[in-house]
Parts: C-alpha cells; sequence; structure tokens
C-alpha cells in the first residue's frame, strides 16, 4: 500500500498551486467544452464501481483554506488512504471549477453553489459525496446604524453579494421569501472576505456572514442581526465533495475517489468527537484565529451528518437551482439529476455505519 505523498504548502506545496494556478489562468479565455466533457448525467447507484486501488495512483485534491487536508491528516485518516495525494489551496469554488477544467485537479469539497456553476459552465464534475451542518450558521448582518430588523427590511438596501457561493443562495432567498426581486435592493458585488469590512464600515447594509466574522462584526458598536426567525430557511448548510467526470470514469482514480469519500465522511465524524481538538489543531494552530473564535466556528456548524447519494438530495440541489434561477440569475438552465454520481451511496452508507456517524434524515 502506498502511503500518500502530502504537500503542506512548503515549497514544493507552493510550487504544486502555482502549477495549478497557471493552469487555470490557461483556461480563462474558454468559452465552450469538448462534447465529452458535457455532463452526462446521473450514474445509477447499482452500477459497478471499482474497489482496487492500484499502486502509484494519484489524485490532485483542491482544497480552500487547507481545511481538506488538514481533516484528513489530523484525524489519522491521510495515512490510511490508499493512494498518492497532492493538495492545491484555492479561494472559492470559482477558481476551483477552472482548475477542474485544465484537468489540474480531480476533486474537492464545497459549498452547493459551486456544483450548479459547474453544470452552467458545461463541465462534468459529479457530487460523490455529501455533508450536513447547521442550517443557523449563516446570519444576515446589519451595520452599524442601519435599522433592517425584517426581510421587508431588505428592500432599497445595499446587499454584499458574491456569484457562485453559498452566500449568494442565501440572499437570493432571503428577498424570495420577503418577496422582493434583485432590482428591489442594491447587489453589491464583491469578494466574500471583503464582505466583513463593507458591513462594520456601513459600505454595505447587509453582508450574510458565518462565524467567527458575525462575532467580530458584533464587536462593532450599533451592529446588528437580522433575527433568525426572519432568516430561517435561507441558508441550507449543505456541502459536497465532487470529482471530475474523467476521474470517476478510470477504473485506478475511481477507487481512489471511492476511499477518499469513506475517509471523507470518517474525518468529519472524527470532528464530531473531538470538537476542542479539531478547534484548537486547525482553526487556532493552522488558521490563526483566536481559542475563542474557534470555539464559536465550531459550536456554529454543528455536528456534521451525512445525507444519502438519492432523489432526495437531487431535489433538494434543485431546488437550490430553482431559487437561483427564479430571480434571473442563471443563464441557462440546469438540471441537478446530472451532477451527481450515485454509485458513491455504498461508500457513504459503509463509512456512516462503521464510523457511528450519522445520517442526514430522510424527508417524507
Amino acid at each position: 500500500m502506498y502511503r500518500p505523498r502530502t504537500f503542506l504548502f512548503g515549497r514544493q506545496g507552493r510550487t504544486t498551486a502555482a502549477l495549478l494556478a497557471v493552469a487555470t489562468v490557461a483556461t480563462l479565455g474558454l468559452t465552450g467544452c469538448a462534447n465529452n466533457d458535457k455532463p452526462v448525467g446521473p450514474v445509477a447507484a447499482d452500477a459497478p464501481l471499482p474497489v482496487e486501488v492500484p499502486a502509484g495512483t494519484k489524485l490532485v485534491l483542491a482544497d480552500q483554506s487547507e481545511r481538506l487536508q488538514s481533516v484528513l491528516r489530523i484525524s489519522g485518516e491521510l495515512d490510511r488512504l490508499p493512494f498518492k495525494v497532492e493538495f492545491a489551496n484555492f479561494v472559492g469554488g470559482p477558481a476551483i471549477l477552472e482548475a477542474f477544467r485544465a484537468g489540474a485537479a480531480d476533486a474537492a469539497q464545497v459549498g452547493d453553489v459551486p456544483p450548479i456553476h459547474a453544470l452552467i459552465a458545461g463541465q462534468d464534475v459529479p457530487i460523490v459525496a455529501a455533508y450536513q451542518t447547521s442550517p443557523a450558521a449563516l446570519k444576515l448582518a446589519v451595520a452599524p446604524g442601519k435599522s433592517v430588523t425584517t426581510l421587508a427590511d431588505l428592500k432599497g438596501k445595499k446587499i454584499a453579494y458574491a456569484e457562485g457561493t453559498a452566500q449568494q443562495a442565501a440572499v437570493l432567498r432571503a428577498l424570495d421569501k420577503a418577496g422582493l426581486k434583485p432590482a428591489d435592493v442594491q447587489l453589491i458585488r464583491l469578494q466574500l472576505a471583503e464582505f466583513l469590512d463593507a458591513v462594520r464600515t456601513a459600505q454595505v447594509d447587509v453582508a450574510p456572514l458565518i462565524e467567527p466574522n458575525v462575532t467580530r462584526l458584533l464587536r462593532t458598536p450599533g451592529a446588528a442581526l437580522i433575527p433568525d426567525a426572519q432568516t430561517e430557511g435561507i441558508y441550507g448548510g449543505l456541502g459536497y465533495l465532487y470529482a471530475r467526470r474523467a476521474v470517476t470514469q478510470d477504473p485506478a482514480k475511481a477507487a481512489a475517489v471511492r476511499a477518499l469519500v469513506a475517509a471523507f465522511v470518517r474525518a468529519n465524524q472524527w470532528v464530531n468527537t473531538h470538537q476542542e481538538e479539531w478547534a484548537r489543531r486547525y482553526y487556532v494552530d493552522n488558521q490563526k484565529v483566536s481559542p475563542e473564535d474557534a470555539k464559536r466556528i465550531v459550536d456554529s456548524l454543528g455536528t456534521f451528518t451525512f445525507p444519502h447519494l438519492d432523489q432526495q438530495l437531487i431535489d433538494r440541489q434543485q431546488a437550490t437551482i430553482d431559487a437561483i434561477g427564479k430571480v434571473g440569475e442563471l443563464p441557462k438552465k440546469v438540471q441537478a439529476a446530472k451532477g451527481f454520481d450515485l454509485r458513491y451511496d455504498a461508500a457513504v452508507t459503509e463509512a456512516v455505519t462503521a464510523s457511528g456517524a450519522a445520517f442526514e434524515p430522510r424527508q417524507r
């Protein structure tokens, strides 16, 4: 069995990231895709999936804030992977999508909106695992001196907005819930990293934030949050592991992705049972946040559960697509079902059962 070769962003890791960045830039001018890159639709759960990982198999995993590599490494799952692995860090789903387009990354962990943009772009990157965190983790933060206590009060306000992110979907759901349209507000397009400063300095009136930025904002005199009772249902708390179709069709790499899915579930279940250690070793030691903020982040996310890859999950993803498309924010219609590889549900089920994790309850 091969032990994974990891790049933890020393000199070699930066080289890997730089090479991926070059590949990303090289694809930015592309407007179309080869025919074999177009989504082919879901693969049935009972279709055969290779399980043997040949020696020498390697996956390149796109990461954000070193979260994926950290959870695998700290939980001990990284050393158990039966294939070589390289990590490269990116900021946001769109950058990861460009790396997929270039064939420079094989799999990644993302929120629920980037896979939608993959479908729109004609990129075949099916979902192979999912996880659920607390839907209450996202808050609509209000700038000092602004009176916004209900969703109806959003009318005419300047709202921080980042396309291709879960925050985009949350803002659009909030508007729809209030009976408003994007034209009724001012959507201020920013990078996610700019949201906190923009709202606490009143460059925008409202911004969707998660911890630790929620607590950091509330340290600003006069800042506030729209009550949870108003914002319930605007954020799904759903995230995914997805991989290029070319990877899931290659027998060796498909088997490696199967092993990755199982390790991903076990690693996040380890987080469930070691929250203090995870807060310290990842958020404090790696991300350099304070111990107090680290605890707030972990507490806000709650316990990770794992949805089955099934029609119910497809329907949830389609509902998000429909919410974005309803207000004209999608350039074309897409079908969520084309963005799943249901064969990997068996790996999810096995890992959840063996690790003592919990499935996300199926709705009736």
